[in-house]
């Protein structure tokens, strides 16, 4: 297959070696409207969108339908649409890559592709500040494509973090008491048990920013 050359714009937010071009034919495929579920990605309105709720009605008359919320991967804007079960959808399978994460320099962040280790850098912003401080040296992620562009970035579902500062552990308080604040080694705040101090590994949860337990 021939390879493309990203335009300007995607060189300022991807900058690799170019990526293999695959046919757009291979990555889409159309599907009814009332079998959209959460987590698919459709081209719609001339846009991807990352299907966020989908509720399905079967009225007790006329067709069945879905509700759908969905967030456009490129601009973020939101939709709110209804899909009857005889709309025809393009779906879209992003192709998945894993690469591991290596060092920050400047506003960009250096990955190496686990399968032929060339290095590729992406933008802080474009991966989000709240993502950006759970990377780690050597953390294995995914990068998800379509037609050679980055289109998302996801982390490992959890990570464990060191406690930097937290109010003193007050004798008698236990698990059952109330959360307080603390300041974990990688800048997040997050809310752990009353009876632990600085020091203590913990395991948070990368989507909510929430504790989830003690590492072992």
């Amino acid at each position: 297959m021939p390879f493309q050359t990203p335009s300007s714009t995607d060189r300022a937010l991807f900058r690799a070696p170019v990526w293999q071009r695959l046919n757009p034919s291979d990555l889409m495929a159309k599907i009814n409207g009332n079998t959209i579920k959460p987590g698919m990605v459709l081209e719609h309105n001339k846009g991807l969108w990352v299907v966020t709720k989908a509720s399905h009605v079967k009225p007790g008359k006329g067709g069945a339908f879905a509700n759908v919320e969905a967030k456009n991967l490129e601009t973020g804007n939101k939709l709110n649409e209804r899909f009857r079960s005889e709309d025809k959808v393009e779906r879209v399978t992003l192709e998945q890559k894993d690469f591991s994460f290596l060092y920050e320099q400047g506003d960009a962040l250096v990955f190496m592709d686990d399968e032929n280790y060339e290095q590729t850098e992406l933008q802080k912003d474009w991966v989000g500040e709240d993502r950006v401080a759970y990377l780690q040296d050597g953390m294995k992620v995914v990068i998800e494509m379509h037609e050679g562009r980055p289109i998302g970035l996801s982390l490992p579902d959890q990570v464990t973090l060191t406690v930097a500062e937290t109010e003193p552990t007050v004798k008698g308080q236990t698990a059952s008491s109330s959360y307080k604040p603390a300041l974990a080694d990688n800048g997040v705040r997050i809310m752990i048990p009353p009876y632990m101090g600085p020091g203590e590994r913990i395991i948070v949860d990368t989507a909510t920013g929430e504790y989830v337990r003690r590492a072992e």
